[in-house]
């Protein structure tokens, strides 16, 4: 039963380490008074501040609507924050644009942004927008195991991309190498139709596609919930450049406030925030309100206080590790990769909430 909130008063690694070096240098919202509660000003807070973010994704999907919702319910707008958001292919070139000043803040799965790290780029993770994994292995019926998709096509979206690492897992895990299959690169965008016309045998699909492929086509199964497959596995971060927010602490801080607020009222106003990822995702009403109680009634895969455990970032880094997914050079340490200092000054300010959704 969902627990209601109460708020209180790498392309290659060469590729980036490259740009590490040029890049050196409707509804109804809380009551104002806790939905914008951070500890800044009337007068700080009326001074607006433009940033740029990157999504991985060129269709928003589910995971990453924090945003969409942030920026309709006006959580952007209190902190006094426009955000303008870029839509890219995947986290690789997000966290591209990240090290090489094009964007101030980045959402991407954590591989990129650890690769990166390891090539010696000056990121940071700061904050999630989901720290569970919120997607499926869908295949073709026939499929029941890892160890058959031998000889298969498999979709992936860029080598290094999370796709790609999240397929790569899944057939190492059965002894299988990337030699063993045939990787089809495609955009997100594309799966369910690559997997409904039979170009690809296997495709790493959100919790909406998985519904909306497997409504279209019975012939398809969910092979692998990966949140109930790598339980410790860290999914989704907001990466920035070290140099940046050395400069911008505020600016990160009002950021990450709206989106833990956000992520507050998901959980709190299920049908406002159905609408809205469903007219951000362009899903329908009935799947995005399916997927709401997977991800978050179920999994409860949005934090609602830093969604930052130093812990199981460490559990990823040997996972990339072992699946032989780090590709950047030598695994970066957790304390250099995670700053968590503006997310537990947010954090302390709005009041953290306690189990079940205590992450």
């Amino acid at each position: 039963m969902r627990r209601a909130l109460v708020l209180p008063a790498c392309v290659a690694a060469a590729l980036i380490a490259s740009a590490a070096v040029s890049g050196c240098g409707s509804s109804s919202s809380p009551p104002a008074s806790t939905a914008g509660t951070t500890g800044t000003s009337a007068s700080s807070a009326s001074a607006t501040t433009t940033i740029t973010i990157g999504l991985p994704n060129s269709t928003p999907s589910f995971a990453n609507s924090d945003v969409a919702v942030a920026q309709a319910e006006g959580f952007f707008k209190q902190e006094g924050l426009v955000v303008n958001v870029d839509n890219l292919s995947s986290g690789v070139p997000v966290v591209q644009g990240v090290v090489g000043g094009s964007l101030q803040i980045g959402a991407s799965s954590i591989e990129p942004v650890v690769n990166a790290a390891a090539a010696g780029a000056p990121v940071q993770i700061v904050g999630s927008y989901a720290d569970k994994l919120t997607v499926n292995l869908v295949t073709d019926k026939d499929i029941a195991t890892p160890a058959q998709l031998r000889g298969k096509r498999v979709g992936i979206q860029a080598v290094n991309a999370f796709r790609e690492v999240m397929t790569r897992m899944v057939i190492e895990g059965a002894g299988l190498t990337s030699s063993d299959v045939t990787e089809v690169p495609s955009s997100s965008s594309a799966y369910i139709s690559e997997l409904l016309a039979g170009e690809i045998q296997s495709g790493v699909l959100q919790e909406e596609q998985t519904l909306k492929a497997l409504n279209k086509d019975k012939g398809l199964h969910t092979m692998l919930n990966y949140e109930k497959a790598y339980p410790n596995y860290f999914y989704g971060a907001y990466v920035v450049n070290k140099s940046w927010l050395a400069a911008n602490q505020v600016t990160a801080g009002k950021f990450l406030a709206a989106i833990t607020l956000a992520h507050r009222f998901m959980y709190d106003h299920e049908a406002a925030t159905v609408a809205i990822v469903a007219k951000n995702t362009g899903y329908t009403t009935a799947t995005i309100q399916q997927a709401y109680q997977v991800l978050l009634t179920q999994e409860q895969a949005f934090p609602v206080n830093t969604g930052l455990s130093a812990a199981r970032i460490s559990a990823t880094i040997a996972t990339m590790q072992r699946y032989k997914t780090l590709t950047g050079g030598t695994a970066p340490s957790v304390s250099s990769l995670l700053d968590t200092t503006v997310a537990d000054g947010v954090a302390d300010k709005l009041g953290t909430l306690g189990k079940p959704l205590d992450s």
